[in-house]
């Protein structure tokens, strides 16, 4: 059975020696000293090892089950989701005029990503109702929020987003679900939706459906769209689950991995809808609730592989098989355990060193939300809308690549259920496809979000690491070499790439979007590459400071130079593959494959 231990050393390190949240100016921050976060992260590890993660497994052998219209979740995911709302995790950082803690979205994701490792598929009920009560939050009317947030804040009411048809996915201009006024200035919303996650489930006792649907005589495509609230049961006047509305659960998908998330198709019968916002303007409010999605969806990615590590590590220290070459490390066993091994050593690091690399990438997307959000700040919010499908599509991508390579570590151990490798591999898979394919992250990236205020904000970021270079360049001179030079030449094939796409895109589309995959993994690469330069920043302080934790930072230090050697130079490939243009991608005609 796979264990889990919650990362919560790495993660004060982030948030004090990285980021230095509490001196960052950012509104709530000032509160975020290391007595308080590790409080927190405290407890919640205790939550997310003793109670979420023995439920895992759990999950993933008993599925959930449609019975005469009712979901009904895996045994114990009922107790442990009344735990979770008994310790107010559910409303964290919502607004406690609707009863959150009101704490920084970054606190906020260090818990997820605790409990996503512990628990993906059980995580994702809560996940998907804090996305619909931010679509409500922001979009909402004051009697929509004052009717559904304090009970979503809570959780005693689940929440879900409703877009994908049987005929139409990412090309959501062909749905085909209407909603038709009534007199009473409702609607009557008919159709089918698939693949929504906690459609229907017995842990919540009302279920509040975001839905898009088109109303009848809009405009055609993605501009005709409207969101609408539709409560499995309709809400009394005193805030009580009322009659049931004509929505229900048409049947469980039979999937690849989550088996314990209920995924749902749902039948909408003419039931009675709550328009948000105006009319014809969903996909704006959808999107306030999709784009945390996909910033939430990038954590799972590394979320999986780092919980995926923690079990090859264990795996390898434990695991007796052949003799060092450079000598017998096990004098007292009949073998050497597998970890003395040169590539045994080397997958581990490729799994490390992208682990924590990607927890530094999320924790400064979060910051940078929190920025936008409580700050204002205008250029942060442009930023983290550049990188928010850089952290989806590059971090579930490799996150799944890494729950891969902790499975190998295992050798044929991984391949059975028993060591629970393969189900990190089969629950990671769905990362890379929901909340918009990984090839629509990249589409998004080069097609809508380089060219954003006329290129400002990739311009910004190409300033940011140039700034930081210089402030820090020639302090230590192994430093430079071994963290700063990696950076700035990597910096520099980002640079190459987007000029080529400058160059050629307008004239030519398909030479920018044949490369558009490329270019993603391109700038996540120099994204952690930034993070392991910021990092190793951090721990070459701590040292000469004289921390208490040396062999803390010594061992952050040699994970940086690992990932800036051997990983990092993958951006060149990254642009030679750009570079190469879409001739190679495009040479044959449709009838030749």
């Amino acid at each position: 059975m796979p264990v889990y231990t919650a990362p919560t050393q790495d993660m004060q390190f982030l948030l004090h020696d990285v980021l230095e949240v509490s001196g960052t100016g950012i509104p709530g921050y000032e509160d975020l000293d290391r007595e308080t976060t590790g409080a927190i992260l405290g407890e919640a590890a205790k939550l997310a090892e003793d109670v979420l993660a023995p439920l895992n497994p759990v999950g993933d052998a008993q599925g959930c089950r449609l019975e005469n219209g009712v979901v009904r979740t895996p045994e114990g995911f009922r107790e442990a989701y009344d735990q979770m709302r008994e310790g107010g995790w559910p409303g964290l950082d919502c607004d406690p005029e609707y009863g959150g803690q009101g704490l920084p979205y970054l606190i906020s994701t260090a818990v997820g990503e605790m409990f996503s490792s512990a628990n993906m598929a059980f995580n994702m009920y809560q996940g998907l109702t804090h996305g619909a009560y931010n679509a409500i939050h922001a979009h909402g009317s004051d009697e929509q929020k004052a009717t559904y947030l304090p009970k979503m804040v809570t959780n005693e009411w689940g929440g879900t987003m409703n877009l994908t048809e049987p005929h139409c996915g990412t090309d959501l201009g062909l749905i085909r679900t209407k909603a038709e006024p009534q007199d009473d200035g409702t609607y009557a919303i008919s159709g089918q939706k698939i693949w929504i996650s906690a459609g229907e489930h017995d842990m919540v006792e009302n279920i509040v459906h975001l839905v898009l649907a088109k109303i009848p005589g809009g405009p055609e495509g993605v501009k005709g769209i409207s969101l609408f609230i539709v409560p499995k049961f309709l809400v009394n006047e005193d805030g009580s689950p009322g009659a049931r509305n004509a929505v229900s659960c048409g049947g469980l998908e039979s999937k690849m991995g989550i088996h314990g998330n209920a995924t749902c198709v749902m039948n909408y019968d003419g039931a009675t809808g709550f328009l948000v916002g105006e009319a014809h303007k969903g996909m704006r409010a959808m999107f306030t609730m999709m784009n945390e999605a996909r910033v939430g969806v990038g954590l799972q990615g590394y979320a999986q592989g780092a919980v995926a590590y923690q079990n090859a590590l264990a795996f390898a220290k434990d695991r007796v098989q052949g003799r060092s070459v450079t000598g017998v490390k096990n004098p007292e066993g009949p073998a050497d355990p597998i970890i003395v091994h040169p590539d045994v050593r080397r997958n581990l690091m490729d799994q490390k060193a992208f682990t924590e690399g990607a927890r530094a990438f999320v924790f400064w997307g979060a910051s940078l939300i929190d920025r936008a959000h409580r700050a204002g700040d205008a250029q942060a919010e442009g930023l983290v809308s550049l990188l928010t499908p850089v952290i989806k599509g590059f971090l579930t991508d490799k996150g799944f690549e890494t729950t891969v390579l902790a499975q190998q570590t295992l050798g044929g151990s991984g391949f059975t259920r028993e060591w629970g490798l393969e189900q990190f591999v089969r629950d990671a898979r769905i990362t890379m496809i929901y909340e918009g394919t990984n090839g629509i992250q990249a589409l998004d990236l080069v097609g809508r979000k380089l060219a954003t205020d006329g290129g400002k904000h990739v311009m910004g970021f190409f300033e940011m690491v140039k700034g930081f270079i210089a402030e820090h360049k020639g302090q230590d001179e192994a430093f430079d070499a071994d963290f700063l030079e990696p950076l700035k030449a990597a910096s520099k094939d980002l640079q190459a790439a987007g000029t080529f796409f400058m160059q050629k895109g307008m004239k030519a589309p398909d030479e920018a979007l044949s490369g558009a995959y490329d270019f993603m993994h391109l700038f996540g690469h120099t994204c952690l590459g930034l993070m392991w330069a910021r990092m190793g920043l951090a721990s070459r302080k701590a040292l000469a400071e004289g921390t208490g934790n040396a062999a803390f930072h010594e061992t952050k230090l040699a994970t940086g130079r690992y990932y800036m050697a051997r990983q990092l130079p993958a951006t060149k490939t990254h642009l030679a593959r750009i570079e190469s243009g879409a001739a190679p991608v495009m040479a044959l005609d449709a009838e030749a494959f």
